[in-house]
């Protein structure tokens, strides 16, 4: 059975058959669709803040996960970025989700589990800024405080040309990370902001939306190399 607010419930065996259709709820009337990463995380059960969907399209594409890659986060949070991950990586992909806090995991793992990606996804209750034991990763994600403790480590977990990807904040933070990655040998050492703004489109005419999603932090990334000029 489905819990639907303000309706009231009925069999989810219903869902499964109508995916891309309409279906009708006692007086409303509802269009059945899969739930996209979009959808999982706007419905995330929350522990820590999130990243945003724009932010976290760039760390998938600048870091270069794709299926069957292996996967470090460090700092998991709710899971967002931890489904996301699980997603391109595939069946044959593997996820190791890093949290120092087990609360959080907790709620990682029940969305992780809702989403039906557990089997992808491995978590841990450790500090990344330790020595861990997962080698010749083909990316390692960051999303904690002091980003550039873990770079070293980072390094050593990384094979060679794989990605590392970091979220900070502020300005500060991100130059003591890309400090941190200049004392070991990576290149392609980049640093970007996402700015988003959606277009609203009528019959009358088509204008930018007054609600930009302005800055919610920046992102660097770079490439573990086992030579440098």
């Amino acid at each position: 059975m489905v819990q639907v607010r303000e309706v009231g419930t009925f069999e989810a065996s219903k869902l499964e058959a109508s995916v891309g259709r309409k279906i009708r709820i006692g007086s409303r009337s509802f269009i059945v669709l899969e739930p996209s990463t979009r959808d999982l995380h706007e419905t995330l059960g929350r522990a820590a803040q999130s990243l945003t969907p724009k932010d976290i399209a760039s760390v998938l594409y600048e870091a270069d996960i794709r299926p069957a890659g292996r996967v470090i986060e460090a700092g998991t949070g709710s899971g967002a970025v931890t489904m996301a991950a699980a997603r391109a990586v595939g069946p044959s992909g593997r996820v190791y989700a890093y949290d120092l806090r087990e609360d959080f995991l907790a709620v990682a793992r029940a969305n992780v589990a809702r989403a039906g990606l557990s089997e992808r996804v491995e978590f841990r209750v450790g500090d990344v800024r330790e020595p861990i034991g997962e080698k010749d990763v083909d990316a390692f994600l960051m999303d904690i405080p002091d980003p550039w403790a873990a770079v070293p480590g980072a390094w050593d977990a990384l094979r060679p040309c794989g990605a590392l990807a970091s979220f900070s904040p502020n300005m500060e933070q991100v130059k003591e990370t890309v400090a941190a990655i200049r004392k070991k040998p990576f290149v392609d050492v980049r640093t970007i902001e996402i700015i988003e703004r959606e277009m609203e489109v009528r019959e009358v005419g088509v204008r930018p939306s007054f609600a930009a999603l302005g800055h919610t932090g920046y992102l660097t990334f770079a490439r573990k190399v086992l030579d440098t000029f």
